[in-house]
């Protein structure tokens, strides 16, 4: 087969996928959890009716900028819309470089196209969002015995090669997130890029970090075709993995 797998954060199949009944409460039952719902749950209801947006999220997507240290979360009513903008969250702590992560232990915050598949509801960094990492590329081309593990998006601000970002931010993104599981949406697309590409003062630092590796100045620019064609359409394009483990839009 020409592609090891289809991936496309496997995002644009889950939301129409019948929901998780009870997620959101089985989520309820941990106090930090329950806390988060209620101080953020009104609030975040206010703010999507303000930006047209249905309460709770049906269909959320995540990306991240290492270099200029933003989160974005991205929601949208039906598969059928374009993504709007719903909050930029400050990364509030970084570790390692830019380039992708290849081993456990080297502190690096990957770089590619994630989905969540943990809820940590008792995270030592008050509350955590797991990432599949290491994915199908990762596989490929990082450390074949020891390629490293345990990614998160969580909070306490503090960082061996993970997003970390505030802890009332942490709270409203996982209650985000635990709504829109709990209507479906079990892949939430995260997409990690090594700066905000449309930038021209992040891009002229990323060519003068790339300019004597090819092989990374190859693999930036495969995660510049994917946040390009999102800018464009503001709709995610199906991602796969060739035997390269490089990135490609379908």
């Amino acid at each position: 087969m020409k592609y090891l797998s289809i991936f496309c954060v496997l995002g644009f199949l889950s939301t129409g996928l019948q929901a998780q009944n009870g997620f959101i409460e089985n989520q309820r039952v941990f106090p930090r959890v329950a806390g988060a719902i209620r101080s953020k749950e009104d609030t975040l209801k206010k703010q999507f009716a303000a930006a047209r947006l249905n309460w709770p999220a049906k269909d959320m997507y995540v990306r991240s900028f290492k270099y200029d240290s933003q989160l974005e979360v991205w929601v949208r009513n039906t598969s059928a819309e374009p993504y709007k903008l719903f909050k930029t969250y400050k990364i509030c702590a970084l570790s390692g470089t830019l380039g992708p992560k290849r081993m456990e232990g080297d502190y690096q915050v990957p770089e590619g196209f994630y989905y969540i598949n943990e809820f940590n509801p008792k995270s030592m960094y008050h509350l955590s969002l797991g990432l599949n990492y290491p994915n199908a590329s990762d596989l490929l081309l990082s450390d074949s015995i020891k390629p490293g593990s345990d990614i998160y998006i969580h909070g306490s601000c503090v960082t061996v090669g993970c997003i970390p970002i505030q802890n009332d931010q942490i709270e409203e993104l996982y209650v985000l997130a635990s709504h829109a599981r709990n209507q479906g949406q079990d892949f939430i697309p995260v997409h990690i890029y090594p700066v905000r590409f449309s930038n021209n003062r992040s891009q002229e630092y990323l060519s003068r970090n790339s300019k004597e590796d090819s092989d990374y100045q190859k693999f930036s620019t495969r995660l510049k075709e994917v946040y390009d064609f999102f800018e464009e359409h503001k709709k995610l394009p199906l991602i796969s993995v060739n035997k390269k483990g490089e990135y490609v839009i379908l």
